[in-house]
């Protein structure tokens, strides 16, 4: 497939700098079992723009991770591969247009059989990648790391806007989906959250910062097949000022790793995205944190995964 997904994308960096004897581009998307794009949209933010930035920056840091992870060895042997970032200029300011080419592009690298990390951009974008899933996985929850619900059935006048993205996701794609870290909330989103309890389960950031009791209920509220999205809003403003709406109160590091290490190691993880990384010029360390986070998934995923 990677013939046909030229035509959609434009060239990048590669995701880190690792030791590869691939003798062609085509050997190293054959031989790889994770498979990069991504997405630099941020056609309906609603506070602070710039998180089309945010793919860039994550694999301009990732090139000074450490191939060697103290705790999963060297990840990078599983074949990391980054096709590129989507060519979306043409039609930037059509959301629905734009979600359709993701779909399209990541049901192209899912048919080959390879785990696909998308990279934001926006989180509108994780409904293109989770549709294309779906379609794979009958059977397919979301768990979802975020300040917010994003659960209105609308926003700004379109129905693809970054927070109406959840909701498209339990009432579009017909997907249970599990919240984390989530700490503001909309009447709206509250009353849907009441009436859909056996497709919406939500954990306050404030019950959840400082223990891990409530990690085996989480675990109980998700399906066998499991598509996991970050948005980096989730984690606490200390370690990631750099979004587009910083929450006080968000989750630590360990904190998030500990759980998404249980949920590799008892669930299927079939894909994830990373998104709403808003670049702040002078600071690489958020950007150098979310290449580490997708490198540390990548890694749970080469441990633990059934596939």
């Amino acid at each position: 497939m990677l013939k046909k997904l030229r035509d959609s994308v434009l060239s990048s960096v590669q995701f880190g700098a690792f030791c590869y004897n691939f003798k062609s581009e085509l050997e190293a998307y054959n031989k790889s079992k994770v498979i990069l794009f991504g997405v630099p949209y941020d056609g309906t933010v609603s506070y602070q723009s710039g998180t089309k930035k945010g793919p860039n920056a994550i694999l301009d840091a990732s090139v000074n991770i450490e191939p060697y992870d103290d705790e999963l060895g060297n990840i990078f042997k599983i074949g990391i591969f980054t096709v590129g970032n989507l060519n979306i200029e043409e039609f930037y300011t059509n959301e629905k247009k734009v979600m359709e080419e993701i779909f399209t592009c990541s049901r192209k690298v899912i048919d080959d059989n390879k785990f696909l990390v998308t990279l934001g951009g926006e989180h509108s974008i994780s409904q293109g990648a989770i549709k294309a899933y779906k379609n794979k996985y009958k059977k397919l929850s979301v768990l979802q790391l975020d300040a917010h619900l994003d659960l209105l059935n609308e926003f700004g006048g379109s129905k693809y806007n970054h927070a109406s993205v959840m909701r498209r996701v339990v009432e579009d794609i017909g997907c249970r989906v599990t919240s984390f870290g989530v700490r503001v909330t909309s009447q709206e989103e509250l009353e849907f959250v009441k009436k859909n309890k056996k497709s919406v389960s939500v954990f306050y950031a404030r019950n959840i910062y400082n223990n891990d009791l409530w990690h085996d209920e989480a675990l109980k509220t998700l399906e066998e097949n499991v598509y996991i999205t970050l948005d980096v809003d989730g984690l606490d403003i200390s370690i990631m000022p750099a979004t587009g709406t910083p929450v006080p109160g968000g989750i630590g590091w360990y904190q998030t790793i500990d759980f998404l290490r249980k949920v590799y190691e008892k669930k299927n993880v079939v894909g994830f995205d990373i998104v709403e990384l808003k670049p702040n010029i002078g600071n690489e360390a958020p950007n150098f944190l979310a290449a580490n986070l997708v490198y540390k998934n990548i890694g749970f995923y080469k441990k633990y995964s059934r596939q």
